[in-house]
């Protein structure tokens, strides 16, 4: 009995490594379609879960990890922190991360930031919308073409590769 479950191991193992050996240049170096996908995915699944703190009371200066109030940075920060994302505290901060993005090619997680110098940042959606959060609404959806933001917008960053 002993040698039949060796042998069983023994069997799996090399059909594994045969498997692998198979499909191996696929584990290392995805195409760029998988690739977009994955960002895509990822793009979605950080913006499902930011849509979670909906309303969550907004708080100049909250401290990092708190969710029980998020200044804007701090919010964008938690969420995409929790997909492996690391960024900076502080909105001028992270404005340092990412490649540039022009409005007219902004795409779903692509960060947001207005004024210059730079302190907001907000996490565009898609259809010409923003998650973020300030003042009275706390975290809230905008338009970004409503005038203020329109009028404030200073470039966006895209940190999801």
């Amino acid at each position: 009995m002993n040698k039949l479950n060796k042998f069983r191991k023994l069997a799996i193992q090399s059909l594994l490594c045969f498997a692998i050996a198979l499909t191996g240049s696929h584990f290392i170096a995805p195409t760029q379609a998988e690739a977009a996908t994955s960002a895509t995915t990822k793009a979605w699944n950080i913006i499902h879960f930011a849509d979670n703190f909906m309303h969550r009371p907004y708080k100049y200066g909250a401290r990092t990890g708190n969710t029980r109030s998020f200044d804007c940075s701090s919010f964008v920060q938690y969420v995409y922190g929790k997909y492996g994302i690391h960024l900076p505290r502080t909105s001028r901060a992270q404005s340092h991360y990412g490649t540039y993005v022009r409005k007219s090619n902004l795409k779903p997680g692509d960060l947001v930031f207005f004024y210059s110098p730079v302190h907001h940042v907000a996490i565009y959606i898609g259809n010409g919308k923003i998650l973020h959060t300030y003042g009275k609404p706390g975290v809230t959806i905008s338009r970004l073409n409503a005038p203020w933001w329109k009028n404030h917008y200073a470039f966006a960053k895209r940190v999801i590769h």
